[in-house]
C-alpha cells in the first residue's frame, strides 16, 4: 500500500472513523462470541456455525487494517475553507454539460474513498475528475473513455 496522503471531506473522514469504530466496538466482540458459542458445541470440524463464524472475523478483521491504513493517509481537507472557487478543485461542486448530447450532471469532487458517482461524488482522481481539475466556467474538458473521448463544458462551480 501507499503512504502517500489521500484527500477526503471532513464529512468522508468521520464515515471512516465511525466504520473503523463500529467494528471494532460492535461487531469485533460479536463475532468472538459466535466462535465462543460455535465452539462449545462441539467437533469443530463438521461445524458449519464456527467456519461462518471464523469467515465473518477474516473479513472484519481485514476490514478494520484497511479502515487503519485509511484514516492514517487520510488528509483531511474542507471544501469550505478553501480560498477560491473560481476553478474546479478537491471539494467543489460543479455542473457540467455534455457537448454532444446536451445532458447536464451535478458532481461534487471527493477523495478515492468517499466516492459514489450514483449519488453524484467521484474522485478527484478519476477520468473525469482529472479532466475537470482547474478548469473554469465555460472551460472545456475532453475524457477519454472506454466509448471514446467526451467533451464537457463547466456551467458552474459552488
Amino acid at each position: 500500500m501507499s503512504s502517500d496522503r489521500v484527500p477526503i471531506t471532513p464529512n468522508g473522514f468521520r464515515k471512516l472513523q465511525e466504520e473503523l469504530n463500529r467494528l471494532i466496538s460492535e461487531e469485533r466482540p460479536r463475532v468472538i462470541k459466535m466462535i465462543e458459542h460455535a465452539r462449545s458445541l462441539g467437533d469443530l470440524s463438521e461445524n458449519a456455525e464456527y467456519e461462518t463464524a471464523k469467515d465473518r472475523q477474516g473479513f472484519i478483521e481485514a476490514r478494520i487494517q484497511e479502515l487503519k491504513s485509511k484514516v492514517a493517509r487520510a488528509e483531511v481537507i474542507d471544501p469550505a475553507q478553501l480560498p477560491r472557487k473560481d476553478r474546479v478543485m478537491f471539494g467543489v461542486r460543479v455542473t457540467i454539460e455534455e457537448i454532444e448530447t446536451g445532458n447536464t450532471t451535478k458532481y461534487q469532487l471527493v477523495g478515492p474513498d468517499e466516492s459514489e458517482p450514483e449519488n453524484g461524488k467521484i474522485s478527484v482522481t478519476s477520468p473525469i475528475g482529472q479532466a475537470l481539475l482547474g478548469k473554469r466556467i465555460d472551460d472545456e474538458a475532453r475524457v477519454q473513455t472506454p466509448g471514446g473521448i467526451r467533451e464537457f463544458v463547466i456551467l458552474e462551480i459552488e
